[in-house]
């Protein structure tokens, strides 16, 4: 028994070790399209170039979603912090006109994209969204440097910024 639970516990760490987050997006992840406050369509590949040399705070998030909402004064503070970073917002609303509601109702700076293809596009699936909100950070460099954490005051993303 004690070596089939070794066994176990061996397999899962292993496992777990070997699932690294990736530092660039797929292909298809860059091609998904987004649209703009301007009711253009737009991939992620030119909101990533909009924002070329930046360090980026990518905020996955939704007016309906409470952690979201509660999460915001947590945002806004971050944004009061670190005021040289771009702030890109993909909201995973339910219809165009609840998500530009959102933003004023919240009062949400920043760029603004609704995610049309929701959590079932090519940057759904890229990322892997399993709770909302989601935020990542990309670098100046273009690189992912936080993939996947659910607070705006996690430790990671504060010394990614630092950085």
């Amino acid at each position: 028994m004690k070596n089939i639970i070794y066994a176990l516990v061996l397999s899962i760490t292993l496992f777990s070790c070997n699932s690294q987050a990736p530092k660039q997006f797929s292909e298809g992840a860059l091609n998904d399209t987004f649209i703009n406050l301007k009711d253009q369509s737009v991939t992620l590949k030119h909101i990533l170039e909009t924002h070329k040399g930046q360090n980026i705070v990518i905020d996955i998030w939704a007016s309906w979603c409470g952690d979201c909402i509660k999460g915001m004064p947590a945002v806004k503070a971050l944004q009061a912090q670190f005021t040289d970073v771009a702030y890109v917002f993909l909201s995973l609303d339910k219809s165009k006109a609840a998500w530009k509601r959102g933003i004023k109702k919240y009062q949400v700076k920043g760029d603004h994209y609704f995610m049309a293809s929701g959590k079932k596009s090519d940057f759904g699936n890229f990322v892997n969204i399993s709770w909302i909100p989601r935020y990542m950070v990309v670098n100046k460099a273009g690189e992912i440097v936080v993939f996947n954490v659910i607070e705006a005051n996690d430790d990671k993303l504060i010394q990614a910024l630092k950085n």
